[in-house]
């Protein structure tokens, strides 16, 4: 039985950091800027455990770009890496409040 205990406290540990490490930093109304395959910058809604306009792998989701139109994988784009022209050019490109 103690095996068991210990089974289960190792993999809430692993789901909660796996999940830490795939929420990306959200701005006051949950949206994130993310990247498509394509090179597109758009803003998306990003709420851990919640996707109901796309399909969550992992750290990437697969959702349509509002820029080029197309059904690509996007991955959220760390803050820093961004100037502050990219980041105007994707406020212009919400995809939408649903997340």
């Amino acid at each position: 039985m103690p095996w068991l205990v210990a089974l289960v406290v190792i993999g809430v540990a692993l789901v909660v950091h796996l999940t830490r490490r795939s929420i990306p930093p959200t701005g006051p109304d949950g949206r994130v800027i993310v990247r498509c395959r394509e090179g597109h910058l758009f803003t998306t809604v990003w709420i851990p455990f919640m996707s109901f306009k796309s399909i969550r792998l992992g750290t990437l989701r697969w959702q349509r770009c509002p820029v080029g139109g197309h059904w690509t994988f996007v991955a959220a784009v760390p803050d820093d890496q961004l100037t502050d022209a990219e980041r105007q050019i994707a406020e212009q490109f919400p995809d939408g409040s649903t997340p």
